[in-house]
């Protein structure tokens, strides 16, 4: 398991989540516990994650990212503007995991 990532791994993981689309929308519900169990399940089926953070939720997107990241284990990628990006290796067999340099 990888608990902490380099600078130049957290540059590769920034290149690669560019092309990403946000996969969930944290409203203004804020993080509820049905958001962090489909945060996790995401994690573990793509280990890279962009996360949409609307106007109307309570927490800023740095709030976010530090409650996810506290919460799952994840590591911050990056927080700009309303994106939040995690990463978090993957536990499933079979699976092809991002190569960190």
């Amino acid at each position: 398991m990888i608990d902490k990532i380099t600078t130049k791994q957290r540059a590769s993981l920034r290149g690669l989540a560019n092309a990403l689309d946000s996969v969930m929308q944290i409203g203004k519900e804020g993080l509820t516990e049905n958001s962090f169990d489909a945060i996790e399940a995401l994690l573990q089926a793509r280990e890279l994650i962009k996360i949409k953070v609307l106007k109307n939720c309570p927490l800023s997107p740095k709030e976010v990212c530090a409650e996810i990241c506290k919460t799952l284990n994840a590591i911050p990628v990056q927080v700009i503007g309303s994106m939040v990006v995690l990463y978090k290796y993957s536990t499933k067999k079979d699976f092809k995991h991002i190569e960190l340099i």
